[in-house]
Protein backbone atom coordinates (compact mmCIF):
# COMPACT_ATOMS: atom_id res chain seq x y z
CA UNK A 1 0.00 0.00 0.00
CA UNK A 2 3.02 2.47 1.21
CA UNK A 3 5.89 3.20 -1.11
CA UNK A 4 7.54 5.27 -3.68
CA UNK A 5 7.72 9.09 -2.60
CA UNK A 6 5.10 10.21 0.39
CA UNK A 7 5.61 14.07 1.21
CA UNK A 8 5.77 14.59 4.65
CA UNK A 9 3.47 17.78 4.21
CA UNK A 10 4.33 21.12 5.81
CA UNK A 11 1.35 22.94 7.14
CA UNK A 12 1.02 26.28 5.78
CA UNK A 13 -0.05 28.92 7.57
CA UNK A 14 -0.68 32.44 7.40
CA UNK A 15 1.95 35.56 8.41
CA UNK A 16 -0.02 35.59 12.05
CA UNK A 17 0.76 31.95 12.09
CA UNK A 18 -3.02 30.32 11.44
CA UNK A 19 -3.37 27.59 9.68
CA UNK A 20 -4.01 28.56 5.62
CA UNK A 21 -6.95 25.47 4.97
CA UNK A 22 -6.84 27.27 1.62
CA UNK A 23 -3.42 26.88 0.66
CA UNK A 24 -3.55 23.32 1.97
CA UNK A 25 -5.72 22.34 -0.83
CA UNK A 26 -3.71 24.07 -3.25
CA UNK A 27 -0.48 22.05 -1.91
CA UNK A 28 -2.29 18.86 -2.13
CA UNK A 29 -3.58 19.55 -5.81
CA UNK A 30 0.57 20.13 -6.96
CA UNK A 31 1.17 17.20 -5.11
CA UNK A 32 -1.82 15.20 -6.65
CA UNK A 33 -0.38 16.42 -10.38
CA UNK A 34 3.44 16.00 -9.62
CA UNK A 35 3.39 12.41 -9.26
CA UNK A 36 3.89 11.86 -5.31
CA UNK A 37 2.82 8.26 -4.21
CA UNK A 38 1.41 9.34 -0.64
CA UNK A 39 0.77 12.55 1.53
CA UNK A 40 1.89 12.73 5.02
CA UNK A 41 -0.18 15.42 7.04
CA UNK A 42 0.77 16.65 10.33
CA UNK A 43 4.45 14.98 11.00
CA UNK A 44 7.16 16.59 12.39
CA UNK A 45 7.54 18.62 8.79
CA UNK A 46 3.93 19.36 9.83
CA UNK A 47 4.51 21.09 12.79
CA UNK A 48 2.38 18.30 14.72
CA UNK A 49 4.15 19.88 17.90
CA UNK A 50 2.85 23.34 18.18
CA UNK A 51 -0.91 22.54 16.30
CA UNK A 52 -3.25 22.47 18.80
CA UNK A 53 -5.29 19.08 18.94
CA UNK A 54 -8.25 20.45 17.12
CA UNK A 55 -6.26 21.87 14.15
CA UNK A 56 -4.37 18.55 14.00
CA UNK A 57 -7.45 16.41 13.53
CA UNK A 58 -8.68 19.15 11.00
CA UNK A 59 -5.63 18.99 9.04
CA UNK A 60 -6.19 15.05 8.48
CA UNK A 61 -9.77 15.55 7.77
CA UNK A 62 -9.28 17.65 4.96
CA UNK A 63 -6.35 16.13 3.56
CA UNK A 64 -8.25 13.17 3.45
CA UNK A 65 -11.19 14.85 2.12
CA UNK A 66 -8.84 17.00 -0.55
CA UNK A 67 -7.15 13.61 -1.51
CA UNK A 68 -10.17 11.67 -1.67
CA UNK A 69 -9.01 8.48 -2.10
CA UNK A 70 -6.40 9.21 -5.12
CA UNK A 71 -3.33 8.09 -3.16
CA UNK A 72 -2.78 7.08 0.43
CA UNK A 73 -2.86 9.43 3.52
CA UNK A 74 -0.47 9.04 6.12
CA UNK A 75 -1.64 10.81 9.07
CA UNK A 76 0.71 11.56 11.87
CA UNK A 77 -0.77 10.58 15.09
CA UNK A 78 2.07 10.20 17.44
CA UNK A 79 2.56 11.57 20.98
CA UNK A 80 4.59 10.34 23.85
CA UNK A 81 1.63 9.89 25.77
CA UNK A 82 0.00 7.15 24.71
CA UNK A 83 -3.43 8.34 25.70
CA UNK A 84 -3.00 10.89 23.74
CA UNK A 85 -1.80 9.14 20.66
CA UNK A 86 -4.48 6.56 21.05
CA UNK A 87 -6.78 9.35 20.83
CA UNK A 88 -5.24 10.95 17.64
CA UNK A 89 -5.33 7.45 15.88
CA UNK A 90 -8.84 6.83 16.71
CA UNK A 91 -9.62 10.48 15.36
CA UNK A 92 -7.48 9.42 12.22
CA UNK A 93 -9.21 6.61 11.36
CA UNK A 94 -12.75 7.93 11.49
CA UNK A 95 -11.29 11.20 9.33
CA UNK A 96 -10.41 8.00 6.78
CA UNK A 97 -6.95 7.96 7.01
CA UNK A 98 -5.67 5.00 4.89
CA UNK A 99 -2.79 4.78 7.97
CA UNK A 100 -0.97 6.66 10.67
CA UNK A 101 2.45 7.18 11.63
CA UNK A 102 3.51 7.14 15.01
CA UNK A 103 6.50 8.71 15.89
CA UNK A 104 8.52 7.41 19.41
CA UNK A 105 7.37 9.07 22.61
CA UNK A 106 9.50 12.02 22.99
CA UNK A 107 10.97 13.47 25.59
CA UNK A 108 10.42 10.71 28.49
CA UNK A 109 12.81 8.64 26.97
CA UNK A 110 11.14 5.15 27.51
CA UNK A 111 12.71 1.91 27.16
CA UNK A 112 12.48 -0.90 24.42
CA UNK A 113 10.23 -2.53 26.49
CA UNK A 114 7.85 0.38 26.96
CA UNK A 115 8.11 1.40 23.58
CA UNK A 116 7.12 -2.31 22.94
CA UNK A 117 4.15 -1.87 25.17
CA UNK A 118 3.26 1.99 24.17
CA UNK A 119 2.83 0.62 20.59
CA UNK A 120 1.06 -2.44 21.27
CA UNK A 121 -1.48 -0.43 23.57
CA UNK A 122 -2.42 2.30 20.22
CA UNK A 123 -2.61 -0.96 18.06
CA UNK A 124 -4.97 -2.70 20.60
CA UNK A 125 -7.18 0.50 20.98
CA UNK A 126 -7.67 1.14 17.45
CA UNK A 127 -7.69 -0.97 14.07
CA UNK A 128 -6.12 1.01 11.30
CA UNK A 129 -2.73 0.02 9.96
CA UNK A 130 0.18 2.19 11.72
CA UNK A 131 3.78 2.79 10.62
CA UNK A 132 6.44 3.35 12.96
CA UNK A 133 8.43 6.47 13.44
CA UNK A 134 12.24 6.29 14.61
CA UNK A 135 14.10 9.79 14.60
CA UNK A 136 16.30 9.64 17.89
CA UNK A 137 17.71 12.75 16.88
CA UNK A 138 13.76 14.60 17.47
CA UNK A 139 13.26 12.42 20.35
CA UNK A 140 15.73 11.23 22.29
CA UNK A 141 14.93 7.42 21.52
CA UNK A 142 16.27 4.86 19.54
CA UNK A 143 13.91 2.20 18.97
CA UNK A 144 16.18 -1.06 18.33
CA UNK A 145 15.79 -3.68 15.64
CA UNK A 146 14.52 -6.20 17.93
CA UNK A 147 11.71 -4.22 19.10
CA UNK A 148 10.91 -3.33 15.61
CA UNK A 149 10.68 -7.37 14.78
CA UNK A 150 8.60 -7.90 17.93
CA UNK A 151 6.35 -4.35 16.73
CA UNK A 152 6.08 -6.43 13.20
CA UNK A 153 4.21 -9.49 14.27
CA UNK A 154 1.46 -7.38 15.99
CA UNK A 155 -1.23 -6.95 12.71
CA UNK A 156 -1.61 -3.48 12.78
CA UNK A 157 2.06 -2.54 12.27
CA UNK A 158 3.07 -2.66 8.68
CA UNK A 159 6.05 -0.70 8.57
CA UNK A 160 8.05 1.84 9.80
CA UNK A 161 9.62 5.22 8.77
CA UNK A 162 13.46 4.73 9.77
CA UNK A 163 15.04 8.06 10.79
CA UNK A 164 18.07 7.31 13.44
CA UNK A 165 20.75 8.61 10.32
CA UNK A 166 22.43 4.93 9.95
CA UNK A 167 21.41 4.36 6.41
CA UNK A 168 22.75 0.65 7.51
CA UNK A 169 19.92 0.07 10.28
CA UNK A 170 17.62 -0.68 7.24
CA UNK A 171 19.23 -4.04 6.78
CA UNK A 172 19.24 -4.85 10.09
CA UNK A 173 16.00 -4.22 10.46
CA UNK A 174 15.07 -6.35 6.56
CA UNK A 175 17.03 -9.29 8.02
CA UNK A 176 14.72 -9.67 11.48
CA UNK A 177 11.34 -8.76 9.33
CA UNK A 178 9.30 -10.74 7.10
CA UNK A 179 9.36 -9.25 3.44
CA UNK A 180 5.86 -7.64 3.33
CA UNK A 181 6.73 -5.37 6.64
CA UNK A 182 7.32 -2.06 5.16
CA UNK A 183 10.49 0.04 5.39
CA UNK A 184 10.63 3.74 3.91
CA UNK A 185 13.20 6.35 4.64
CA UNK A 186 13.11 9.22 7.08
CA UNK A 187 16.48 10.64 5.57
CA UNK A 188 16.49 12.46 1.95
CA UNK A 189 19.83 12.07 2.04
CA UNK A 190 20.21 8.63 2.29
CA UNK A 191 17.25 7.51 0.47
CA UNK A 192 19.14 5.83 -2.60
CA UNK A 193 21.15 3.73 -0.09
CA UNK A 194 18.17 2.80 2.34
CA UNK A 195 16.25 1.66 -1.32
CA UNK A 196 19.56 -0.75 -1.64
CA UNK A 197 19.10 -2.05 1.56
CA UNK A 198 15.35 -2.96 0.95
CA UNK A 199 13.60 0.23 1.51
CA UNK A 200 10.51 1.01 -0.67
CA UNK A 201 10.51 4.97 -0.17
CA UNK A 202 10.34 7.48 1.67
CA UNK A 203 8.62 9.84 3.24
CA UNK A 204 9.65 13.13 2.06
CA UNK A 205 11.01 16.56 3.50
CA UNK A 206 12.79 17.49 0.18
CA UNK A 207 9.16 16.51 -1.98
CA UNK A 208 7.45 19.89 -0.58
CA UNK A 209 9.40 21.47 -2.75
CA UNK A 210 10.32 19.01 -5.52
CA UNK A 211 7.93 16.78 -5.86
CA UNK A 212 7.83 15.44 -9.07
CA UNK A 213 11.49 14.74 -9.17
CA UNK A 214 10.90 13.14 -5.87
CA UNK A 215 8.33 11.06 -7.82
CA UNK A 216 10.21 10.53 -10.22
CA UNK A 217 13.24 8.93 -8.75
CA UNK A 218 11.44 6.48 -6.72
CA UNK A 219 9.72 5.65 -9.24
CA UNK A 220 12.67 5.09 -11.30
CA UNK A 221 14.75 3.13 -8.52
CA UNK A 222 11.52 0.79 -7.90
CA UNK A 223 10.92 -0.13 -11.90
CA UNK A 224 14.60 -1.15 -11.88
CA UNK A 225 16.43 1.82 -13.35
CA UNK A 226 18.83 1.88 -10.41
CA UNK A 227 21.67 4.26 -13.17
CA UNK A 228 18.69 6.70 -13.64
CA UNK A 229 17.48 6.91 -9.85
CA UNK A 230 20.96 7.84 -8.92
CA UNK A 231 21.51 10.34 -11.45
CA UNK A 232 18.49 11.76 -9.99
CA UNK A 233 19.69 11.21 -6.40
CA UNK A 234 22.62 12.88 -7.10
CA UNK A 235 20.69 15.93 -8.86
CA UNK A 236 18.37 16.26 -5.19
CA UNK A 237 20.82 15.92 -2.65
CA UNK A 238 21.93 19.85 -3.03
CA UNK A 239 18.18 20.52 -2.01
CA UNK A 240 18.27 17.86 0.35
CA UNK A 241 21.41 19.35 2.25
CA UNK A 242 19.95 23.15 2.15
CA UNK A 243 16.50 21.85 3.57
CA UNK A 244 17.95 21.13 6.24
CA UNK A 245 20.33 24.44 7.23
CA UNK A 246 18.00 25.61 9.78
CA UNK A 247 15.81 23.20 11.88
CA UNK A 248 13.16 21.41 9.43
CA UNK A 249 10.35 22.69 8.86
CA UNK A 250 12.22 26.23 8.43
CA UNK A 251 14.17 26.35 5.13
CA UNK A 252 11.33 23.78 3.31
CA UNK A 253 8.34 26.91 4.65
CA UNK A 254 10.41 29.32 3.22
CA UNK A 255 11.20 27.88 0.39
CA UNK A 256 7.82 27.34 -0.38
CA UNK A 257 7.15 31.31 0.50
CA UNK A 258 9.44 31.76 -2.26
CA UNK A 259 8.39 29.60 -4.57
CA UNK A 260 4.40 31.31 -4.00
CA UNK A 261 2.87 28.27 -2.77
CA UNK A 262 2.31 29.50 0.75
CA UNK A 263 2.39 32.69 2.84
CA UNK A 264 5.44 33.33 5.41
CA UNK A 265 3.75 31.86 8.59
CA UNK A 266 5.58 29.58 10.68
CA UNK A 267 4.99 29.06 14.49
CA UNK A 268 7.21 29.69 17.45
CA UNK A 269 9.47 28.60 19.04
CA UNK A 270 10.78 28.14 15.20
CA UNK A 271 11.47 31.39 13.62
CA UNK A 272 11.34 32.30 9.50
CA UNK A 273 14.68 31.31 7.67
CA UNK A 274 17.92 33.39 8.57
CA UNK A 275 18.51 36.15 6.50
CA UNK A 276 22.18 35.09 5.82
CA UNK A 277 20.67 31.64 4.49
CA UNK A 278 18.24 33.66 1.93
CA UNK A 279 20.65 33.79 -1.04
CA UNK A 280 21.92 30.05 -0.92
CA UNK A 281 18.59 28.69 -0.61
CA UNK A 282 17.12 30.47 -3.32
CA UNK A 283 20.21 29.73 -5.63
CA UNK A 284 19.71 25.61 -5.02
CA UNK A 285 15.67 26.25 -5.52
CA UNK A 286 16.95 27.91 -8.97
CA UNK A 287 19.49 25.77 -10.19
CA UNK A 288 17.19 22.37 -9.76
CA UNK A 289 14.26 24.26 -11.69
CA UNK A 290 12.00 24.87 -8.29
CA UNK A 291 12.44 28.67 -8.38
Amino acid sequence: MLKGSCVALVTPMTSSGEVDWNALGRLIDWHLESGTHGIVPVGTTGESATLTPVEHKRVIEVTVEHVGGRIPVIAGTGANATAEAIELTDAAKISGADACLLVTPYYNKPTQEGLYRHYCAIADAVDIPMVLYNVPPRTACDMQPETVARLASVEQIIGIKEACGDAERVGAIRALVDDDFIVLSGEDAQTLRMMELGAVGTISVSANVVPGLMAAFCDCYLSGDHVGAADLDQRLQPIHEILFVETSPTPTKWALQQMGRIDEGIRLPLLPLSETHHDEVRQRLTAIGAL
